[in-house]
């Protein structure tokens, strides 16, 4: 999935002396305040870290509350969806002029009825809201389906997902890939087919 991105950073993480016995379980509790927040300086959302102490040493700040700086190498998991990126997520409620995503658990997305192709016809099915594809019977979207969606807007603040099911590359994961394998296959038989008949 797109959005994600790993990278190392080095951090000064300050800590209260009183937590000095154990560095590294106070070193995490300050990062775990961190996760599932927007932050500028990382240029996305903390989803994951690993962290290792890169000194022994630590600088005491001077002040009210003296706190001690330690530096620390870390791997931080990232979610920072950008426009026209794909991302994919949990279909949570379907009406006829939205889609409504969860993505990774914790960002929500919608897809409104401009961004829908016009292919998937809204219809009732067996008491469901569901989008049905007019081109591909099989390829439908309801409640549960994983779907692969076009970032149009990422709101950090909120981090809402503003999505689109325009481009081709869009719609039920379970589908799409079925769909690009049955692609693999004809490939290879096209090969095969070329390779014996010259």
């Amino acid at each position: 999935m797109e959005g994600l991105k790993l990278t190392n950073a080095e951090l000064l993480v300050y800590i209260h002396p009183s937590k000095s016995g154990n560095k590294l379980k106070a070193i995490c509790r300050e990062l775990s305040s961190l996760l599932f927040q927007y932050d500028e300086i990382f240029d996305g959302v903390l989803l994951a870290f690993d962290v290792t102490v890169k000194s022994k040493g630590a600088k005491i700040l001077a002040g009210l509350n003296p706190y001690f700086g330690v530096k620390v190498e870390a791997s931080l998991l990232l979610f920072n969806p950008k426009p026209n990126s794909l991302v994919e997520g949990k279909i949570v409620k379907i009406s006829p002029e939205t889609i409504h995503v969860i993505v990774l658990g914790f960002s929500a997305a919608v897809v409104t009825d401009i961004d829908i192709r016009e292919e998937f016809k809204y219809r009732m099915r067996n008491g469901e809201d569901c989008f049905v594809s007019s081109s591909h019977k099989r390829h439908v979207l309801k409640v549960g389906t994983m779907l692969r969606l076009q970032v149009e807007s990422f709101d950090e603040e909120v981090m809402h997902i503003a999505g689109s099911l325009l481009p081709a590359n869009t719609g039920c994961v379970k589908w799409l890939e079925k769909q690009s394998e049955e692609a693999l296959h004809m490939d290879r038989l096209v090969l095969i087919c070329t390779l014996f008949f010259t």
